[in-house]
């Protein structure tokens, strides 16, 4: 079983930036795909970014392309969000998932973390 545990969440002024942590535990992370997803309340989780379990292929959201860049540590089983540039609409509930199949695209995600919260103000 893998627990994930996200942080780095928080207020920040239109234009600022974050970086998200998700620590994984478990010996298996450097084989996993990791992801990031978002919710706002009362719409459906959405996609934001993911990468391989070697890090060399990453995908994105159109949404956050050129502002967002996703990164591991797999000696530390962490796996990073920086978030540039944020905007209003990047408010939301940030979710990290595991995926056992290690390349991306992701067809499935096996595990999830509880989230972090992201308020960006205008």
């Amino acid at each position: 079983q893998v627990q994930l545990v996200e942080s780095g969440g928080g207020l920040v002024q239109a234009g600022g930036s974050l970086r998200l942590s998700c620590a994984a535990s478990g010996r298996t992370f450097g084989s996993y795909a990791m992801g990031w997803f978002r919710q706002v309340q009362g719409k459906e989780r959405e996609f934001v970014a993911a990468t391989s379990w070697s890090g060399y292929s990453t995908n994105y959201a159109d949404s956050v392309k050129g502002r967002f860049t996703i990164s591991r540590d797999n000696a530390r089983n962490t796996v990073y969000l920086q978030m540039n540039s944020l905007k209003p609409e990047d408010t939301a509930v940030y979710y990290c998932a595991g995926a056992r199949w290690g390349s991306v695209p992701v067809p499935k995600y096996d595990y999830w973390g509880q989230g972090t919260q992201v308020t960006v103000s205008s």
